[in-house]
């Protein structure tokens, strides 16, 4: 992918790392009004794809809303609530975390994690932050009568329906197929075709599979991310928001208006996506507060510098 200079990591007035990416923002019309790098090559979103995932399984029969429906769109932190609510879809689907498939995980909560090794806890399956979404898709199979012991693999009705839902959304073709790391199919599409579904999820009409999805996360966001987490405090900051982070770097967001953005760091790293994400809000018109839109450097614990955008804020 051709990437370029997205972010500027500065310790006091020296730059001491830069981060390259890409990053588009589409108006209500899908037209881009902010385009860096190459929104339009295929990329694997990760988890990013959550929310059109659970999309897919509402369509097939997943009888999920509120909090449930939003752990299903979760990379959650793993504190106590999140794995009841992930026994709660299992067992209301006549399942247990025996059944769970993907990837034995720890809390990734910073609290959650030192509560869980102070109880000398280990790796599970129902601590993985993936594991909302796969009890999600455990309780669609058993709504359909397909298998469970494969629900993971790509040629799956659940997996191909999935697949058929992110194409239309996007409105592109799937570009790459793989395996995330929760063990699930992960596919692969354009930064634009990721806005894109995330400004239709957003924007849809009451009563629409897309609608339980939105109001589900902007309703529970604290069960898409968890205690501290950016993408928590993102959606509670921009009333009706749809957002979704992913890991390499991955962040998208949709808006009630059906605008919406997306972008990707080139090095996998986290800790610029948001500042990035913002700035293109900004170009949506968007006010983001401080906090999100600017990450401090530390220095003895205190901010000496700021990670900032590398690029303006103003249409392409």
């Amino acid at each position: 992918m051709a990437h370029e200079l997205v972010a500027e990591v500065w310790r006091g007035d020296f730059l001491e790392s830069v981060h390259h990416g890409s990053v588009v923002a589409l108006a209500p019309s899908g037209t881009a009004v902010l385009s860096v790098g190459s929104p339009d090559e295929v990329c694997y979103p990760r988890s990013s794809n959550k929310p059109v995932q659970a999309l897919a399984m509402l369509r097939n029969g997943l009888d999920l809303d509120r909090e449930l429906l939003a752990l299903a769109c979760a990379s959650h932190s793993g504190e106590d609530f999140h794995v009841d609510g992930v026994q709660r879809i299992l067992s209301g689907a006549g399942l247990g975390f025996d059944d769970l498939r993907c990837t034995p995980g720890l809390p990734i909560g910073e609290r959650a994690l030192v509560a869980h090794h102070a109880l000398g806890r280990g790796a599970e399956p129902k601590y993985m932050n993936c594991s909302g979404k796969h009890a999600a898709m455990l309780a669609t199979c058993v709504a359909n009568g397909w298998s469970t012991a494969d629900y993971l693999d790509p040629a799956h009705p659940l997996q191909t329906a999935i697949a058929t839902t992110l194409a239309e959304l996007a409105g592109e073709p799937v570009g790459a197929v793989g395996v995330d790391g929760c063990g699930a199919p992960l596919l692969g599409i354009g930064l634009t075709g990721l806005a894109r579904a995330f400004g239709a999820i957003a924007a849809a009409e009451p009563g629409t599979p897309e609608h339980r999805v939105a109001t589900a996360m902007g309703g529970h966001p604290e069960w898409v991310g968890g205690t501290g987490r950016d993408v928590t405090a993102l959606m509670r900051a921009i009333p009706g928001s749809v957002a979704k982070d992913g890991a390499e770097g991955v962040y998208a967001i949709g808006l009630p208006d059906g605008s919406a953005a997306a972008c990707k760091i080139a090095d996998g790293s986290s800790r610029a996506r948001t500042v990035v994400l913002a700035a293109a809000l900004r170009a949506l018109g968007v006010d983001v507060p401080r906090e999100l839109a600017s990450v401090p450097v530390l220095g003895h614990g205190e901010p000496v510098g700021a990670i900032r955008p590398a690029f303006a804020p103003v249409p392409a």
